[in-house]
């Protein structure tokens, strides 16, 4: 059973077909219902904690911010810890992440255990340190003729666990500036 808990995502489907088969075997988010994202705000407030008003307030903060285009260019590492893509341009998520931030300022991203902000797509978890190496090859060249992913943000999605799987809680989309 996993822990009550709820976070900030901007999904990313665009690249489901080509990181998910990694994800499923090497991200155990994947099998709990977490789709392919780049995290705004892990952990976020408690689920209980979370209601119309919390998320009028979400719809307000996210909804000042533009939707905008983002590429997934690189195979980048976080040393042994794990395997991701990294999006460029990262400021607009890092310009999200600090506003979410500010409006909780008792949920510091990913619990306050890393000093910088570092947008990410999940590709792998850490398993030992030689099988990330082999699972960074693999992922690698499965990912030569796939990359770059151009794709957009257009929603900050909260999720949470109540249901005893990660699933959506509400959509807050990002303000269309075309």
């Amino acid at each position: 059973m996993l822990n009550r808990e709820s976070g900030l995502i901007v999904p990313v489907p665009a690249a489901e077909t080509l990181v998910g088969p990694s994800r499923d075997r090497y991200d155990p988010s994947a099998a709990l219902g977490v789709p392919a994202h780049i995290t705004i705000l892990y952990p976020f407030k408690l689920p209980d904690a979370i209601d119309e008003t919390v998320e009028r307030e979400l719809r307000r903060l996210f909804g000042s911010f533009g939707a905008f285009d983002f590429t997934l260019t690189a195979v980048r590492r976080f040393g042994d810890e794990g395997l991701y893509l990294a999006p460029e341009p990262a400021e607009p998520f890092r310009q999200l992440t600090l506003a979410a931030q500010a409006y909780s300022p008792e949920t510091p991203p990913y619990g306050g255990q890393f000093s910088d902000i570092v947008p990410h797509l999940t590709v792998a978890r850490r398993q030992a340190e030689k099988r990330l190496d082999a699972i960074a090859c693999e992922f690698e060249a499965a990912a030569a003729g796939d990359l770059p992913i151009r794709t957009w943000a257009s929603a900050v999605v909260l999720m949470d666990t109540v249901s005893g799987q990660w699933a959506v809680r509400a959509a807050f989309k990002l303000m269309d500036v075309t």
